[in-house]
């Protein structure tokens, strides 16, 4: 049994994922039945960027995305929009992007409602209940946080060198997008541009699942670390499948607010 803090994050991203899903087929759809003005190939527009992410523009530092908010909340500053290559990350660039991500305050509030799931539903009995148990969560949920996105984020990218930003795709039916997102913790660009195997994803995840039973109370197994790195895997498909769409979504609603 999955003693980790990974449920409760995942049943908030499961949540959001579904209204993603449910959203996304329609506005599709609608986008579709919409015209498109051609564009000149020599002046083409600045991307829209409401969608989120890393610039796709020359004269923009890389370092400084803008970070749209999936759902108006949870930081986003590793989805590039509208570019299908961009300069690569340094590996400076690369943590500092990760740890503004981290330890973002959405992310603490995040954490904290996490923390209450827990300790409402009693996980890790050992650390007892009040606000000393609720901080030994807190904690916990907190330092796994950490750990798999740094390793999956920034450690294992800046030393295989791969590009950790997710490139979405934007195009193409619901169908192939949303499998598009899913690989992604399969598959990912180099340094260099090329397709390579996600090896940040599978060993980032891994070895901050093996890193967690170091920490974490109860029985320290091989198969509980490899249950939480499947489990963590699969949350992180459900993330990317969000990068995917929030920027039709964040459209839709944008406009939908200008007509009312």
């Amino acid at each position: 049994m999955i003693n980790r803090n990974l449920w409760p994050r995942g049943g908030v991203l499961a949540a959001l994922f579904a209204c993603t899903l449910g959203l996304s087929p329609h506005l599709l759809a609608q986008q579709a039945g919409q015209s498109t003005p051609a564009s000149t190939p020599q002046t083409q527009s600045k991307p829209a960027n409401d969608s989120g992410a890393v610039p796709n523009q020359p004269d923009q530092d890389p370092k400084t995305p803008k970070d749209d908010r999936i759902f108006f909340a949870l930081p986003n500053l590793l989805t590039v929009e509208n570019a299908s290559s961009l300069p690569p990350l340094t590996t400076g660039q690369k943590f500092k992007l990760v740890a503004e991500g981290t330890f973002d305050p959405v992310e603490f509030a995040f954490i904290g409602l996490e923390s209450g799931v827990n300790q409402a539903s009693n996980t890790n009995p050992t650390f007892g209940q009040g606000l000393k148990g609720y901080g030994k969560r807190y904690a916990l949920a907190f330092a796994d946080n950490t750990v798999e996105n740094f390793m999956t984020g920034a450690v294992y990218p800046s030393a295989l060198r791969q590009d950790p930003r997710y490139y979405q795709l934007g195009k193409g039916s619901f169908l192939h997008r949303a499998a598009y997102a899913g690989l992604r913790v399969l598959i990912t660009r180099s340094d260099s541009g090329k397709t390579e195997f996600n090896f940040s994803e599978i060993l980032g995840s891994g070895t901050a699942a093996a890193i967690s039973n170091a920490y974490h109370p109860g029985p320290r197994t091989f198969g509980s670390s490899v249950n939480v790195w499947g489990t963590q895997i699969g949350w992180d498909a459900v993330a990317y499948e969000m990068k995917e769409f929030w920027p039709d979504i964040h459209r839709y609603l944008v406009r939908h607010h200008q007509k009312t």
